[in-house]
Parts: structure tokens; sequence; C-alpha cells
């Protein structure tokens, strides 16, 4: 019996599942609260329990150890990253600042050099290497890495290894090149990529070697996979220089896992955790990708993801009340009061205090407790109302209190900075009211939930179950969405009444609300099945897709499928090149992954073509941690008609694509 351990830190929980390779079985599985200021930690008491749910099983008899990290992705979007230095080369300086692109580099750190190539892959300049020395020594003890980018590198990359080069001799420093990461044009997209990927590598390697020291403590010898964007899975090693490939590797992996679970290879699987939901279409067994490259906050990067889309709206998604009185849910995650007051239980007799007195302040039944200490020199108000909360959690109703009509405000303030975290009443307090899950503090969830219903005036129970409509009937709309979306129409409901209005009378939203039902009935039927995935899916997937009149799976052991995804995948690397005939018609270049090549025939550089990628995809999946590889190559003629009626085609272009794919190699 092969076993694999797969890892999968989320937003809310962090999960571990032990699966029997040979036959697929999860033998164990566990889940412990995300814990941001030290991922291991988090990491370290899942892996425990599920150690300790498998009788029998040994930390030795482990083969294989695979981690789905959000890291990557929470970094980009938080703005955090390690100091690097971007060398562009060849770009016109002029019009990357004329056009604002300079915003868009993900550095402000940026050095202009001469040298570049053309479309063809002809040197425009040779490369000023002076200039390129002395940035790099100028930058070298400022920076954690560097990234280089060349203007047209993708048709020729030779100015960018040349100053990889120049960085490895005068520094030593981690550098990324443009051309590794990506053969598609765009060169400041390309740039954009390259500096994240280099901002990455220390976030990245820091989180290796700390999870490979609790692995070690825990004697877990096997070697560490880590989860690509596309479901992929690469050795520790080679994710550590392209880090930035690892973004929206928590969706990718809920998609291999719902794939692994529920044995259904086409459908909508939709992952709700206790931040977010996510929505995504598994096709013939294969998450779809996006074809503009992966968008992780304002940055669009040129990295193969699942094509995903990110709601707000998950377990710990905040419950209030709009301007118009309406319930809202989302996106705002907080720490839900049953949890809360399960560590805190000394907070239940200022719940009851604000039920007792009426529960109309807007402030009630809400808590901020501190989330880690501050590094940097703050207000003496803010710094004042950190130490007040360090000691415990405060009602947001005592601060006020205490600290006047701006302490809202400071909150506010301090939360963003995250140095404080909101608790309050969401869908997880909901089911504890109703029955359906008894995990924590009954009593914290139905003192949240009276306070709420008091300005609505409903009952608890009345509430709770508007919130759980409310969440069914916040995923179907989701499921349109992204279903109009993969169809090329943008859905965008604040916009179009028309269509906002049909869309509440298929999901009869009137009957949220409590209002009379409408007169014209209409409904919408999603052809392929949900496959639901995480922790509370139960409790709202199964009236949502009776809204979408679907079919619903729900597989077992769907609360961990991340964690069962992260071990799934395959490895999977590609090698493309491109053949274009000359201007002259006298010869065809061949544009490989690391260099150009002429040929007198295209036959002759097909051939060479053939022999380059198949032996290089090869190399790169057994670096990657594959064993046992395959190698299939895709040849595909690019040609246009010369005029209408004609019936002659010019040759274009000659694209090739090897693609290695095999499984993780494993050892004891």
């Amino acid at each position: 019996m092969t076993i694999a351990l797969g890892i999968d830190t989320g937003g809310t929980y962090t999960d571990a599942a032990l699966v029997d390779q040979s036959g697929g079985a999860v033998l164990a599985s566990a889940k412990a609260l995300t814990t941001y200021h030290d991922l291991s930690i988090g990491i370290g008491q899942a892996v425990a329990a599920a150690l300790a749910a498998a009788p029998g099983l040994q930390a030795g008899d482990i083969s294989m150890v695979a981690l789905s990290t959000t890291l990557a992705t929470n970094a980009i979007v938080e703005g955090r990253g390690s100091p690097i230095c971007l060398l562009l080369i060849g770009y016109d300086t002029e019009l990357v600042r004329q056009f604002g692109f300079e915003r868009e580099l993900g550095t402000q750190d940026v050095v202009y050099l001469g040298g570049g190539h053309d479309a063809t892959g002809d040197e425009v300049a040779p490369l000023d290497e002076p200039a390129a020395r002395r940035a790099i020594l100028d930058y070298r003890e400022r920076v954690e890495a560097f990234a280089v980018s060349g203007y047209f590198s993708v048709r020729n990359p030779a100015h960018e290894l040349r100053v990889r080069a120049l960085v490895g001799e005068l520094t030593g420093l981690p550098v990324t090149c443009g051309h590794e990461l990506t053969t598609r044009l765009n060169a400041v997209r390309r740039a954009t990529t390259t500096a994240l990927n280099a901002r990455l590598i220390p976030l990245l390697r820091e989180l290796i070697a700390t999870l490979r020291r609790t692995l070690d403590q825990q004697g877990i010898l096997a070697p560490l996979m880590v989860v690509k964007g596309d479901g992929s899975l690469v050795r520790a090693e080679w994710a550590l220089q392209r880090p930035v490939e690892t973004i929206l590797a928590g969706p990718a992996a809920s998609l291999m896992g719902a794939w692994h679970l529920a044995g259904c290879r086409d459908g909508w699987v939709v992952d709700m955790g206790g931040t977010t939901t996510d929505i995504a279409m598994l096709r013939d067994g294969r998450p779809r990708l996006s074809e503009h490259g992966a968008q992780v906050g304002h940055w669009r990067t040129m990295v193969e993801a699942v094509d995903v889309q990110t709601a707000g709206l998950g377990g710990d998604s905040q419950v209030s009340i709009d301007k118009e009185g309406r319930l809202a849910v989302g996106p705002r995650r907080v720490v839900p009061l049953c949890l809360l007051a399960s560590e805190h239980p000394e907070l239940l007799d200022e719940l009851r205090r604000q039920v007792a007195a009426g529960g109309r302040d807007r402030l009630a039944g809400e808590f901020v407790m501190s989330q880690r200490r501050a590094n940097v020199a703050l207000p003496d108000e803010e710094r004042s109302l950190l130490e007040e909360v360090a000691a415990h959690p405060q009602s947001l109703q005592a601060l006020a209190r205490q600290h006047g009509a701006l302490a809202s405000y400071r909150v506010a303030g301090l939360e963003a900075r995250r140095l404080l975290l909101r608790a309050g009443f969401t869908p997880t307090d909901a089911l504890h009211v109703l029955g359906r899950f008894d995990h924590w503090n009954v009593e914290a969830a139905r003192l949240g939930a009276q306070l709420l219903a008091a300005r609505l005036r409903l009952t608890a129970d009345e509430l709770a179950r508007r919130v759980v409509e409310r969440v069914s009937q916040r995923v179907a709309t989701e499921l349109v969405s992204k279903a109009l979306g993969d169809d090329g129409i943008a859905a965008r409901w604040d916009q179009e009444p028309t269509a906002a209005a049909l869309l509440a009378r298929a999901l009869n939203s009137a009957a949220l609300d409590g209002a009379a039902p409408y007169d014209l009935e209409c409904r919408l039927t999603l052809r392929l099945p949900v496959i639901a995935i995480g922790a509370p899916v139960s409790a709202y997937l199964p009236a949502a897709t009776e809204r979408l009149q679907t079919g619903l799976i729900i597989p077992p052991h769907s609360e961990v499928a991340n964690a069962v995804g992260a071990v799934a995948g395959g490895v999977v690397q590609q090698a493309p090149a491109t053949i274009y005939p000359s201007v002259a018609g006298d010869h065809f270049r061949l544009h490989l992954p690391d260099s150009v090549c002429d040929f007198p025939t295209l036959a002759e550089a097909v051939a060479f073509a053939q022999d380059a990628l198949m032996a290089r995809a090869e190399a790169l999946a057994h670096q990657a941690g594959a064993a046992q590889v395959e190698v299939r190559l895709v040849r595909e003629d690019i040609t246009a008609p010369v005029a209408e009626d004609y019936g002659m085609d010019v040759y274009l272009e000659t694209r090739l694509m090897a693609t290695a794919t095999g499984r993780p190699g494993v050892s004891r």
C-alpha cells in the first residue's frame, strides 16, 4: 500500500488527508484552524490528528506529501513579498511611462537596460553589459531577488540568459527570467509575472523550510510536492524556482479532489469553505484553464491556472442588515460567535446583556480580537485600543463607550492592517441555531441570532432559516453568473434590471424577504450536475441545485476534498516551439524555449524541433518529480487564405507542443 499525505491550507481551515494511492481510498482525515501568523502550527495539528485517526499507520509509512497552499495568492492580493529589482532589457522607457505601465510592473525598483530583440528573434541592439553590472551591484544589498525580462525574449532569450549569469556571478541571489515562465507575447504582462515570481521566492522558501521541519519532527521523511495553479504537481524544489505558478492552487486542488472523490468527469464544482466559494468547470476529468492567464487581485498574470469564479461567501461570512433593511451575507469574513464563545466563554455574559437591552444597536453582537502584534509605530489612540483587545476579545459596543464615536473607524483601520480580527453572526451560527451543526457554543449562536432578529422583527429560528436560504440563493446566482461567463456573457445584475428581475423570479427571491409570490414565473436549468465539496455544502447546495433543476453530487470526504486533490494530480510539463518562414522565404526559423535555429526547409526544422522538445519535456517532468514519464507531441500548421474564391492558402507558422505526464515518484 502506497500512502500519500495531502495538505491544504485554506482561508479558515487547514486540512490533512491520508490516501491509499494504489486504490484511491481515503484512510483518514482531519481539520485544524489555519494559523496565519505561522502556517506550520495549523499544518502540524492537522497532520497529527490525521495520523491519530488512522490506527496502525505510522509516519514512516507515508511515501509522498503534497501541499496546496494559498500563500502565493494571498501575498499577491495583499501586496506582500520580498524586495526585488526588475531589469528590463530593450523596453521603450518613455512608452512604458507614458501609458502608465510602470504601475503594473509589481515593483518600484525598475532598471532599463539597452539591448533586446525583435519579433523574428534578431538582435535589435547589443546588451549593455556595463549598465547591467552597475545595476546589479547597486541593488544587491537592497533586494532579496532579481527579475529579468527582455523585449521579445520569448523569441530569443539570449540577453536574459546573459543577465541571469551576471546576477549569479555578482550576487548569488535568486533570479527569474521571463522566458522561463511563458512563451506568449505581451512584454508588460510578462515583466509583471516575472517580478511577482521573484517577490514570492523568499516567502515560499520560508514556508517550505518550515513545513519540512514540521514533517521531520513528526517522522515524515517522504518527498514533498506542491500543487500548481493548473492542478498538476511539482517537487518543492521546483516550486521554489517558480512560486508564481502556485497561485490559485487551492481551487485547482478542489477540482482534482472533486474529480477523484465523485468519479464524475463533467460537472460544475462548487467548493464552499469558511471564507469563499469557488466555482469552476470540470471537463473530461480536467479543470478548464483560463485562456488569458490567472488574475489575482488587480494583477493579470501569464500563469496557466484554473478558470475559477470566486465569491466572498462561506460559512464564516458576516451576516448583517443592509441600508434597505434586508438581510445580507458576506463578503467580509468574521469569526463565528459560536467559535469565539467556545474559546472565550466569558463573552456569553456580554451577549446576554445586549439581548436584555433590546439588541437594536447596529454594533450589537460584534466583537474584535487581536490577530497579531504591531511591528510599526501607531497613534496613541490606536495603540491603547490594541492593548485593550490584546488581553481578551472586546465587544464593539464596549469599545465605543470607552473610546468614543471614532472607535469603529479606528477598529476598521486596524482590521485593514490585519492587527485585529472581527467576530459576528455567520451562516455557521445559523446552522447551530437550527440544530444542524453543534461543534461549538450553541447558546452564543442563538444569542447572536436574537440580536439580529430583533431588528427585523423575526424570531431567532426564522432569521437562521432566512440566512440559510440567502446563502443557497447566492450560490445559485454565482452558478448562473459563471455559466454565462463561460459562454462569453458578463453577468451584471446590478446594471441590467430586467435580467436581475428574471433571475429573481427563477430563484424565487421574494420568499427570502417574506414578500408575496411573483405573478411571473420562470425557470433556469443547469445542464451539467453540481459536484459540491467543503464542510458546509450539505446545508446550502440542495436548495441551490433544486432552484437550477440540476443534479447534486456530494461525495464522501467532501469536507477535505482539497487535501485529497493535493495528491490526486499528476506531474505535467510542457515544452513549446514555433517555426516561422523568413521574410525572404529562403529559410525557416525555429524558436525553442532557450535558443533560436535556422533551417533551409520546414521538414528539417520540424524534425529537429520534435526531437528537442520531446527530450526537453521528458527532462522537465523528471526534474519536477515524475516517474514513468509519457510524452506526446502536437503539431499545428497555421495558414490563411490569399483571397476569397482563389482556393489558395499561404503558410504562416507551425506550432509544436510536447507534453510530458507522469505520476509523482515516491519513496519511503
